[in-house]
């Protein structure tokens, strides 16, 4: 008992302390978190919980179910900032223990499996990199690594592995509507390929079973759906029913990122362990079981199937790593040798060529102002790890595997460390909510040029809208409205000879941003962007 209790208490520390560091070295960053918070806050100022809101109108972009787990929180222990962001690393906790309990059924007599897997999972740069951010895709994850578990419940004779499945496809639905079905249908339609033939069920039963559990799953989002729809409306009602739909879908084809575009992007989400040679030669070589052929369908199928979808970032392939991390755990676990002899040294060698770009380049970028202020000794401070890298050999399996993720988190920690003090104010929106709050206490109306994504309303816990205008209109506004304040957004810094008339100016992301007073802009045009 004393020997499993040590290493998963290692692996909670370092996602304890991951979570500490973003908690108290980063705001939250515009546009997605602060929008989701956002969206959150006015939710709950409402007290309207099936219609999602964002600056005084229904969103439709995305279904309740995070922003209920916000409320939660905020019901038990009050409104505040810290809650929103433990959400989704909770959430990616909840996986490591899903796909650990994925694995036990996979392979009902490896032990050594079940529990590296959540160090492998943990320990992709991406991975520790994106779970203590705001985000709705780490309930997609755990929504799909439930859903696989179903599926494998399902192979094996028990009907409740369908009900499982059914149950994780609604709450994807919930989570980000049908895109569940992207991650879990191909590895159902694909059954016989990693379902042996003789043990397995027979197919009709399969699909009758997988159509049942789909429906479930869609009568659960649907429900959700039809009540939202009927609360918020009937523009709101288009935009769920269809236009986050069939009509989106049509959208994102007509947009398309081309579908080669994940290729590029596999090596840096699948560091360290795509980085190890022997590992890949290893995994070639093997049979195939079950349990590899049911985590290589989940990988190749899905990845496949999202190329050939338009709507394209990284973090979509999110889903994919817990079956990179099954299967790469798995062939590890039965190597011939349970000492692994091979150096660590192309992650070596690509952590030497980071370290050295960060203590290099920062100073010779024109990028945002603030990329100037990194400290090079946060890049001379990664050839640390790398060379802890290279003593990383001639050692048990379960030490190495526990190692390489410990110096990944330590590479996160420095990147962390190295960025967000001097990034942090650009990107620190809490004075500016706090102004243009005390801006509406008094009465007079907010502007802002440019589409708004909520990013001003959790930190001011704003209860008005701001208008959003097209930049040709800031100058008749600011006129008719001499008054009010204008939220203006600028590639460089705004007019040096007039930030005395700003109610308040910061950097903001790569450029700037301003707070007017109208008055100020109706009398000096100049001011706007």
């Amino acid at each position: 008992m004393g020997t499993r209790a040590g290493p998963a208490a290692g692996l909670l520390l370092c996602w304890l302390a991951l979570l500490l560091l973003s908690l108290l070295l980063r705001p939250l960053l515009p546009v997605d978190e602060t929008r989701y918070i956002g969206v959150a806050w006015e939710m709950w100022q409402r007290g309207e919980f099936l219609v999602p809101w964002l600056n005084g109108e229904p969103y439709s972009h995305k279904p309740p179910l995070f922003f209920w787990l916000i409320h939660a929180g905020w019901w038990l222990f009050g409104v505040n900032e810290w809650w929103p962001r433990c959400v989704a690393a909770l959430l990616s906790l909840a996986v490591l223990l899903a796909v650990s309990q994925l694995a036990r059924l996979l392979w009902p007599g490896d032990r050594v499996t079940p529990r590296l897997v959540p160090w492998v999972l943990f320990g992709f740069v991406f991975w520790s990199a994106f779970y203590t951010w705001v985000q709705i895709d780490m309930l997609v994850v755990l929504a799909t690594v439930l859903a696989m578990t179903g599926l494998v419940l399902a192979g094996r004779g028990r009907a409740t592995g369908w009900l499982l499945c059914g149950a994780a496809i609604g709450v994807g639905a919930l989570s980000k509507g049908p895109v569940i079905l992207l991650h879990v249908l191909p590895v159902a339609l694909l059954a016989p390929m990693w379902l042996d033939a003789q043990t397995g069920p027979a197919w009709r039963a399969w699909y009758v079973g997988l159509l049942a559990s789909v429906a479930t799953g869609a009568a659960i989002g649907v429900a959700g759906a039809i009540q939202a729809a009927v609360a918020g409306g009937e523009a709101y009602a288009q935009a769920i029913l269809w236009g986050q739909t069939a009509e989106r879908l049509v959208d994102s084809f007509a947009h398309a990122q081309p579908w080669w575009w994940y290729l590029p992007w596999l090596p840096l989400l699948a560091a360290p362990w795509i980085l190890l040679p022997w590992l890949w030669r290893h995994l070639w070589r093997r049979p195939r079981d079950a349990g590899e052929r049911f985590s290589l369908v989940w990988l190749l199928a899905v990845i496949a199937l999202a190329s050939v979808v338009s709507g394209k970032q990284a973090k979509y392939l999110l889903p994919v790593l817990p079956a990179i991390a099954l299967l790469v755990t798995h062939a590890m676990t039965h190597m011939q040798s349970t000492i692994v002899a091979q150096r660590p040294w192309l992650p070596a060698l690509a952590l030497l060529l980071a370290g050295s770009g960060l203590a290099l380049l920062p100073g010779r970028l024109e990028t945002a102002p603030w990329v100037a202020g990194i400290h090079p000794g946060w890049g001379l401070l990664l050839i640390v790890p790398a060379v802890a890298l290279l003593g990383v050999r001639d050692l048990p399996l379960t030490s190495y595997v526990r190692r390489l993720a410990l110096l990944s988190v330590a590479v996160v920690a420095i990147v962390r460390l190295a960025l967000f003090p001097p990034a942090g104010p650009a990107y620190d929106l809490r004075q500016a909510g706090e102004i243009l709050a005390r801006v509406q206490e008094e009465g007079r109306p907010v502007a802002n040029i440019g589409k708004y994504h909520g990013q001003y309303h959790f930190h001011g816990r704003l209860r008005q809208r701001l208008i959003p205008l097209a930049r040709g209109e800031a100058f008749g506004w600011a006129s008719d409205h001499p008054d009010g304040c204008l939220v203006a957004y600028y590639e460089g810094s705004p007019p040096a000879h007039s930030r005395s008339g700003a109610l308040h100016v910061q950097d903001y992301r790569g450029g700037s941003l301003a707070i007017w007073p109208g008055r100020t802009v109706a009398e000096a045009p100049e001011v706007l962007p």
